[in-house]
């Protein structure tokens, strides 16, 4: 067995109907690595809060790599207003947050939606309004603690996500 270098691995390049709102996340970091994540599953755009750190703050670009080219991004000032415009586009929209109707992500079927927007709640306080969600997926956890880094949520339901259209697209 030998571990291959990166210039030794070729991906193969897929864009999936997946549109991320990042709901007033402002850590750099996590900025960051939500551009790193999303490219790595191939989503198409993301959408960051206009208070959240630019893009040329050193801490995004030395978490992020190169990919904050590689992923198309917009911004916006009105949470409500762009969740009732891309809903009117034709995106489910669903929020990654537990609520008292949230299903198991795994539960959730993915592939019977032509285009889906994640919504990705504050380091702080969540989904800004849950009220605007067609649906809520939670992450099942085992352990004492009920919640964990949003980046962490992502990298996990962008898994499963691109596994189950993935699945559709190969049968």
């Amino acid at each position: 067995m030998k571990q291959l270098t990166h210039n030794k691995i070729q991906n193969r390049q897929k864009k999936f109907p997946i549109t991320l709102v990042c709901d007033k996340i402002r850590t750099p970091e996590n900025i960051g690595m939500c551009f790193r994540i999303a490219e790595s599953f191939g989503v198409e755009k993301i959408y960051l809060h206009e208070n959240s750190a630019p893009l040329e703050n050193k801490k995004i670009q030395r978490t992020a790599r190169n990919t904050i080219n590689q992923v198309a991004a917009d911004r916006y000032s009105d949470f409500n207003q762009l969740v009732k415009q891309l809903k009117s586009e034709g995106n489910i929209i669903v929020g990654l947050e537990i609520t008292d109707t949230s299903k198991p992500i795994k539960n959730f079927n993915f592939t019977s939606h032509r285009k889906i927007v994640l919504i990705l709640g504050s380091e702080r306080n969540g989904i800004s309004d849950v009220n605007l969600l067609d649906q809520s997926i939670e992450i099942p956890m085992y352990g004492q603690n009920s919640s964990m880094n949003v980046i962490h949520s992502l990298a996990i339901a962008l898994y499963e996500i691109t596994n189950q259209l993935n699945n559709l697209s190969s049968t």
